[in-house]
């Protein structure tokens, strides 16, 4: 039967409407689960929404570009996840708007950078790169650790999430404000407001060194602490996919 190709071959319109034919087979068989799988997304113990002071963090290193030359996707094959570490997993970008995965490398990945270094020592390469990693191409940004955060509008950046189905509670958008400053408050105690709502985990603690002011360096290395940092895997294991329908 193969052997008989060259006829279909030869004909143009056979060809096509062949084309045609097998490719909607597979499109089929790709999209008709979608139509009953309850979500594409496996859920993962420990994934939540940013607290308000890292998503002032993930605004600040969207507007700076960072993306552009860090990516946060560490894919699964073998010389990645031994240099990054455990591959990114979709539950962990599910808040993300948008999402950082990015498409260059100019620095490392960042999926797995929370806690991997000290405060300080973000705070010292933002501010020179080069007094941290000599062979650092990165532009330094030290006026963040001068500019006083402005989070005037945090309730209604929450808000705004909400509407695209990040599941901020009412509780959380109402104190915005107050958890934003309460996690810069290394004496506000254990069992503060914030870590009631985001749960025991939350870095509370000055993240720039100057507990005097709060600053967009703050905002900062508190986003860089979280990543990665929100799903255990020394316990994960993954979802049965029978489970996900």
């Amino acid at each position: 039967m193969w052997k008989k190709h060259a006829k279909l071959e030869r004909n143009s319109l056979a060809l096509v409407l062949g084309i045609v034919i097998v490719v909607s087979i597979g499109g089929l068989v790709e999209i008709s689960p979608l139509f009953y799988l309850e979500s594409t997304i496996e859920k993962v113990d420990g994934v939540r929404p940013y607290t308000p002071l890292e998503q002032a963090g993930r605004d600040i290193y969207v507007r700076e570009g960072c993306y552009l030359c860090h990516s946060q996707m560490i894919r699964p094959l073998r010389d990645e996840v031994e240099r990054y570490g455990h591959y990114s997993l979709a539950a962990e970008s599910m808040y993300d708007h948008p999402f950082q995965w990015g498409s260059k490398r100019t620095g490392p990945d960042l999926a797995r950078v929370g806690g991997k270094y000290s405060d300080s020592w973000h705070h010292d390469h933002l501010t020179d790169p080069r007094a941290v990693v000599p062979e650092s191409n990165m532009p330094p940004f030290r006026f963040l650790a001068e500019t006083d955060l402005d989070y005037r509008i945090i309730e209604r950046r929450l808000a705004a999430l909400r509407q695209v189905g990040v599941p901020y509670t009412k509780d959380q958008i109402a104190n915005a404000t107050k958890d934003l400053e309460t996690q810069v408050d290394a004496f506000a105690g254990e069992n503060s407001g914030l870590k009631k709502r985001y749960g025991a985990k939350v870095g509370q603690r000055d993240f720039d060194g100057d507990p005097a002011r709060l600053t967009e360096m703050d905002a900062l290395i508190a986003y860089l602490q979280v990543l990665g940092t929100m799903v255990d895997f020394r316990t994960y294991k993954a979802e049965d996919p029978e489970n996900m329908r």
